[in-house]
């Protein structure tokens, strides 16, 4: 009996790695971008039903962690509040350091309100540079102005 998503996420790794699958393999069975799908993998996101039913039979699951799949997630993958993942940290500690700045952008630009992270998108992708390769990671949020009443 499963007893939480987490569990899930652990049956997933775990064949990944015995099928020594790669995300966007996974992605392009599910249908949706590398980035959505490795969160749904993760934890992160609800798949339908179609959507589970594809990254069970890949991940060879049982009927109940497919059905798991399809369950509103407890979002937030942090375990801590201030991350220990080096990778993650460094994420971490952008945003210590550009966050203001990046909040004061947005305001001066649109005004007054967030990002959303539920109507965005992710891309992730290598960018060759003879100095040592980088990460270009993109990210894009439709505007939420905050209302007044």
């Amino acid at each position: 009996m499963i007893s939480n998503r987490e569990q899930v996420t652990a049956m997933i790794l775990s064949a990944k790695v015995q099928k020594d699958l790669k995300w966007t393999q996974v992605a392009d069975a599910v249908g949706q971008s590398k980035e959505w799908t490795t969160a749904a993998c993760l934890g992160q996101m609800t798949l339908t039903k179609q959507q589970a039913a594809v990254v069970g039979e890949l991940f060879d699951l049982s009927d109940e962690a497919i059905a798991w799949l399809q369950i509103a997630p407890y979002k937030g993958s942090l375990p801590t509040a201030v991350p220990t993942d080096p990778l993650i940290y460094r994420l971490y500690e952008l945003v210590n350091v550009y966050g203001t700045t990046i909040k004061e952008l947005i305001h001066e630009e649109f005004g007054d309100g967030i990002m959303s992270a539920i109507d965005f998108s992710m891309d992730i992708q290598r960018e060759e540079d003879p100095k040592g390769d980088r990460v270009n990671m993109v990210m894009s949020g439709k505007f939420l102005p905050y209302k007044t009443y």
